[in-house]
């Protein structure tokens, strides 16, 4: 008896430990709204664009270096203007983040715009070379130029572009 219960708990634990690490089909980012080209990425998109890397330092004080994609660049592949468009029009937008667990982060286009405001934002998938933890997963957005991470959305979703002057 007491071996079959052993069993059953190493079996249970290989189970439990595939299904904390095998990719989950709701491990997408989507990219809608008032964007020309909507988008749902994957952890295998994302690693296929391009990279940077970004440090954050957390709440308790550590510091953490984050691998993933300028924000940027995914905005461009779903037709959102930078540069000498980022004008106009175009600087009444917004994007909204939003988090599995609920939790939402408004960033004006204008701001995320090299050339205008300059906000860096990288989507974020790895940390200090591994996939992220759990309770960042699968992706977390990193905004390394504010004082405190609060805008570091963990477990990101959705990316709603909205353009109030249309």
């Amino acid at each position: 008896m007491r071996r079959r219960t052993c069993t059953l708990i190493a079996v249970l634990g290989c189970a439990l430990l595939a299904a904390q690490t095998a990719p989950n089909a709701a491990d997408k980012l989507s990219v809608d709204g008032d964007v020309a080209a909507p988008l749902s990425l994957t952890l295998a998109d994302l690693a296929r664009m391009p990279r940077e890397t970004a440090s954050l330092t957390q709440m308790d004080g550590s510091h953490n270096t984050y691998e993933g994609v300028p924000l940027t660049e995914i905005l461009k592949k779903a037709g959102i203007p930078f540069g000498k468009e980022m004008h106009g029009k175009a600087l009444a937008g917004y994007l909204l983040a939003e988090a599995r667990d609920g939790y939402q982060v408004v960033f004006s286009l204008g701001e995320l715009d090299p050339g205008v405001g300059g906000t860096r934002v990288i989507v974020a998938d790895q940390i200090d070379g591994k996939p992220l933890p759990a309770q960042q997963a699968p992706i977390r957005l990193v905004v390394s130029s504010d004082k405190r991470p609060a805008r570091s959305v963990r477990m990101v979703e959705r990316l709603h572009v909205v353009q109030l002057r249309k």
